[in-house]
């Protein structure tokens, strides 16, 4: 299977099956010297890590991190960095009257017809369990950007038609509360009706907002390998995610050049956008305003709810998925989308450094 590695020179290969014996990532690119520890891991980890409230399900991993390489004395060393996350609570025979079934909303057909051969328990490879090598890697990212100022925030914008306004967003909020939105009031009103949508053994999705503050201006490409380009790439391989949009996204279509276009100002010398309508990206490049992205998350396509498929023969069947399952997946989903968009920065900023020939100069006249 090809298509397990993200990124060019700050790369992220992710590893492993929801029913094997572990998952895990290995990051390769990572520059020498920054400050890792397992524990640095593992508070993204805990983030996404299942059975922490009633909207998550009940499957009890500890998702405990182990670093097998690529540090020493809690310092990166600039090689390969090897991250290991045992499976511990496997439930296989819940899948055993899947084995000849597809699931609705799932890969199990188009893995079969691809591969001639699925997992059936749980999904192997396209599991969303898989995501939890991708947040161990994107933590190493995210250290990486910390020491250059760099932070990356997700939270959830809406459950379902709760949204949350632009003027009450509160991050801090959103890391409180189990649903992720940045606004207690809005949480408690989504909370109520994700409850009554389990009670209907149903299950709800939502958008995930993500703001980059810190980025310096002139980063991504100007043609295939544009900033927003490829921020859409990590994120729409987060299996959940159907739909992409930056600044003010689909809006822009309705709206006059006038009122779309940003506006610039210089202030202390330095030139900035007024206003965000691009949502931090102009030709593909980073504009120094913060970059504002939106992932659209579908509803949980396992419920206990009586669906229509067919067997692997086409032979009609009814069925209902037992076992345990999230009612919604945007919860732990915000993390996974933090992760990939500091494993798309990391990447871009190494590749940035070869834009001009006075900064390579620079670099190699500062070796002596």
């Amino acid at each position: 299977m090809a298509g397990s590695t993200f990124g060019t020179l700050f790369r992220a290969t992710t590893w492993g099956e929801s029913h094997g014996a572990g998952i895990g990532a290995v990051v390769d690119g990572c520059p020498a010297g920054i400050p890792l520890k397992a524990s640095d891991i593992q508070k993204y980890l805990d983030r996404r890590k299942p059975g922490q409230s009633r909207f998550t399900t009940a499957r009890a991993e500890s998702d405990e991190v182990e670093i097998l390489s690529g540090v020493f004395n809690d310092t990166t060393e600039g090689t390969p960095i090897s991250l290991l996350i045992r499976n511990n609570d496997q439930h296989s025979k819940d899948y055993n009257n899947l084995k000849d079934v597809y699931r609705p909303g799932h890969a199990d057909f188009t893995f079969d017809k691809k591969y001639g051969f699925r997992d059936y328990r749980g999904g192997g490879r396209s599991s969303g369990r898989e995501t939890a090598g991708r947040v161990a890697a994107g933590a190493v990212a995210a250290a990486f950007l910390k020491e250059l100022g760099i932070s990356v925030e997700a939270y959830a914008k809406s459950i379902g038609h709760f949204s949350v306004p632009d003027d009450r967003i509160d991050y801090k909020e959103s890391l409180k509360n189990p649903l992720s939105l940045p606004d207690h009031e809005v949480y408690e009103k989504a909370a109520e009706w994700v409850d009554s949508i389990r009670s209907e053994q149903d299950s709800a999705g939502g958008v995930i907002e993500c703001r980059i503050n810190g980025l310096p201006v002139g980063l991504g490409e100007t043609v295939f390998d544009k900033l927003d380009a490829l921020l859409s790439q990590a994120i729409m391989s987060i299996g959940a995610v159907k739909g992409f949009e930056m600044g003010d996204g689909f809006k822009a279509a309705e709206a006059r050049g006038s009122e779309n276009n940003d506006g610039f100002l210089s202030e202390n010398n330095k030139i900035h956008p007024v206003t965000n309508h691009a949502g931090g990206v102009l030709g593909g490049m980073s504009s120094g305003a913060p970059v504002i992205f939106r992932a659209a998350v579908k509803p949980t396509p396992s419920i206990s709810k009586e669906q229509q498929t067919v067997d692997i023969t086409g032979v009609p069947k009814s069925l209902t998925i037992t076992g345990r399952h999230d009612p919604l997946i945007v919860p732990r989903a915000v993390v996974v989308v933090e992760s990939m968009a500091s494993l798309t920065i990391a990447d871009l900023l190494l590749r940035n450094m070869t834009a001009r020939i006075d900064m390579i100069r620079e670099f190699y006249d500062n070796l002596g």
